[in-house]
C-alpha cells in the first residue's frame, strides 16, 4: 500500500510543475486521483533525471535513468519515495511493463537528440513521452473496455503533448538547445531549425506553428471522442484537462503565433474560470464533446476547417 509520506510528496510534485492539471486532477474520485499523483510524480522524477540542474555527465544520465526502470519495475527497491509508491500503483492496476519502458525509453532518447526531422520520428518519441501516460492513465481508471478506450487515450496524450512542444518552444531552445517543431513542417512554409534557435520570428514561422496547432487539435478531438468509454465519474476531469490544455491554442493565436518572444501560460483565475464554465456546461449536457465544442478554444466554426486540415498529420502548406 502506498504510504502517506509517499503520496504527499507526490501531490506536492504535481501541483508545484503541472499547474494546468493539477486542476483537472482535483476532479478525479479518489481511488483515481490519488494514483495520478505519483504517475505525475514519476514523471517529473524522470524529467528531472534527464533535464535536472546537475552535473551528471551523458553516460551518468543513461545509468541513472536504468536504476530509475528498475525501481519502478519493482526489480530493485528504491529509498525514493515516488519511485517506491510508483512500483506499488503499477503492480496493484496492472500498468504494463512495456508502457513503463517505452516512457522510460523516450526519457533517454531526450539526453541526446535534440532535433526531429519528421513528424513520423517525433510521434515515435511522443510514444513514450505522452501517449504510454495516456495509456497508464488508462490503466488506473479502468474502463469496462479498456481496449476501446486506449486509442482515445493514446490520441489525447499526444495532443497534450504537441500543446507543450508548441507551447515551450522558447524555454525549450533556451534551457536544452531543443527544438521539437519537426524540420519538414517548418521547411514546408519556408522557415528553418536554426531560425528557432535564433528566437527568429516571422510569418513563415507564424505558419508552421498554426499548422502543429492544427495537428494537435485533430487529436484533441480523436481523444475527446473517446472520453465517453471512461467511468462516467472520470469522464469531467479529463474533459477539463482537455479544455485547459487547448485554451494554449487560444493564447498563442492572439499573440499572431510568435512562441519564440514569450511562453504562453494560463493564469490561475483562468484556469479556475474555465473550469467553471466547463462544469456548468457538463451539468447542462454531461457529453464529451458537445461540451468541448461549445467551451473549448476550438470553436464549432473553426473545428471542421481545422480537422480537414490536419487529418494527414501532415504539415500542411
Amino acid at each position: 500500500m502506498v504510504k502517506q509520506d509517499q503520496l504527499a510528496r507526490s501531490k506536492e510534485i504535481h501541483k508545484r510543475t503541472g499547474r494546468t492539471f493539477y486542476v483537472a486532477t482535483k476532479f478525479l474520485p479518489e481511488r483515481v486521483r490519488l494514483p495520478t499523483y505519483v504517475l505525475y510524480a514519476f514523471f517529473r522524477v524522470a524529467d528531472e533525471v534527464v533535464d535536472g540542474e546537475n552535473d551528471l555527465s551523458p553516460p551518468e544520465r543513461e545509468a541513472r535513468l536504468e536504476e530509475f526502470r528498475r525501481a519502478a519495475l519493482g526489480e530493485e527497491p528504491s529509498d525514493n519515495p515516488v519511485l517506491s509508491a510508483f512500483a506499488e500503483i503499477r503492480e496493484t492496476h496492472g500498468i504494463p511493463a512495456g508502457d513503463v519502458n517505452t516512457f522510460v525509453d523516450a526519457m533517454a532518447t531526450d539526453i541526446e537528440k535534440t532535433r526531429y526531422e519528421s513528424y513520423d520520428e517525433l510521434r515515435q518519441y511522443m510514444d513514450g513521452s505522452a501517449s504510454a501516460v495516456g495509456r497508464m492513465m488508462t490503466a488506473v481508471m479502468a474502463p469496462e473496455s479498456a481496449d476501446e478506450a486506449l486509442p482515445a487515450a493514446t490520441a489525447l496524450g499526444e495532443a497534450f503533448q504537441l500543446t507543450n512542444f508548441v507551447r515551450d518552444v522558447r524555454e525549450d531552445v533556451l534551457d536544452r538547445d531543443r527544438v521539437y517543431l519537426p524540420a519538414e513542417t517548418l521547411r514546408a512554409h519556408g522557415a528553418t531549425q536554426e531560425q528557432i534557435t535564433r528566437l527568429a520570428f516571422d510569418e513563415n514561422v507564424a505558419a508552421a506553428v498554426r499548422t502543429e496547432l492544427e495537428r494537435a487539435e485533430a487529436l484533441y478531438l480523436d481523444g475527446v471522442a473517446g472520453i465517453k468509454l471512461l467511468p462516467k465519474d472520470c469522464q469531467f476531469p479529463v474533459l477539463l484537462a482537455a479544455v485547459l490544455y487547448v485554451d494554449h491554442h487560444r493564447m498563442i493565436r492572439a499573440r499572431n503565433y510568435n512562441v519564440v518572444a514569450e511562453t504562453p501560460e494560463l493564469t490561475l483565475s483562468r484556469r479556475l474560470w474555465l473550469a467553471a464554465r466547463t462544469r456548468i456546461a457538463w451539468w447542462r449536457t454531461p457529453d464529451p464533446m458537445t461540451v468541448f465544442r461549445r467551451v473549448s478554444a476550438i470553436s464549432d466554426g473553426e473545428t471542421d476547417h481545422r480537422l480537414c486540415r490536419a487529418m494527414g498529420r501532415l504539415p500542411v502548406p
